[in-house]
């Protein structure tokens, strides 16, 4: 027999996992072109663009990499990359001496461990310098189609805001999420809420009153 606490749990889990999905139904309408918002042609040029967007703009990113990639097209090249080289070249991006080795790293093992492919499972990805969950959840998601929640900095405040999470490491609001969510609308959920922190949702001034999911959020108003 079940205690009454397992059960009020259990009760409690259902009507938020209802609330999140009306929330991706709105959000699925409002943002129906959602998607990554770097610029990449195959999962290597994403996979360094996910690591150059390290506290970076995406923006900024996509400024970089057209000269970048044409200099240094395949795992191949930037493997033999000479670092301070390519630390003048992604400069513009900060922490460049970090990424730098991380992606002179990570090429080095895609091509002596990997015949110079981008892995396509979690467990291969994150073994890649510069690549955690988050990056290798853009990856699988943005490119090889295969679902997964993106916790970057919009879908970690929005969540929270949201009360869809009360957690604040990005692994577990990942896993919370995951639970509330449809695992085929993983990326499209974390694609589109996105969009709407970045267009609505902002983090110092919130427009709760342009807000679509304001009814469905316990912070409207409030922050």
């Amino acid at each position: 027999m079940k205690k009454k606490g397992s059960i009020k749990n259990i009760e409690i889990l259902l009507e938020k996992k209802k609330r999140a999905v009306k929330i991706l139904s709105l959000l699925e309408d409002e943002y129906p072109e959602a998607k990554c918002h770097l610029n990449f042609d195959g999962p290597f040029e994403l996979l360094i663009g996910c690591i150059l967007s390290a506290q970076c703009t995406d923006k900024r990113v996509n400024e970089v990499t057209p000269g970048l990639f044409k200099k240094y097209p395949t795992p191949f090249e930037f493997s033999k990359a000479d670092q301070s080289e390519l630390e003048q070249e992604i400069h513009s991006c900060g922490f460049y001496r970090a990424k730098t080795k991380s992606i002179i790293n990570c090429s080095k093992a895609l091509v002596e461990e990997h015949d110079g492919e981008v892995p396509r499972t979690m467990d291969e990805l994150t073994k890649l310098a510069g690549v955690g969950r988050k990056t290798a959840n853009v990856v699988l998601g943005n490119y090889f189609g295969i679902p997964g929640i993106i916790v970057d900095t919009h879908i970690k405040r929005l969540s929270t805001r949201l009360g869809l999470t009360t957690n604040s490491d990005p692994t577990k609001i990942e896993y919370d999420l995951n639970e509330l969510m449809p695992q085929k609308k993983w990326t499209i959920f974390s694609n589109s809420l996105g969009d709407h922190g970045r267009t609505v949702c902002h983090a110092r001034k919130p427009l709760c009153g342009d807000c679509i999911i304001s009814l469905l959020c316990p912070s409207a108003g409030l922050v």
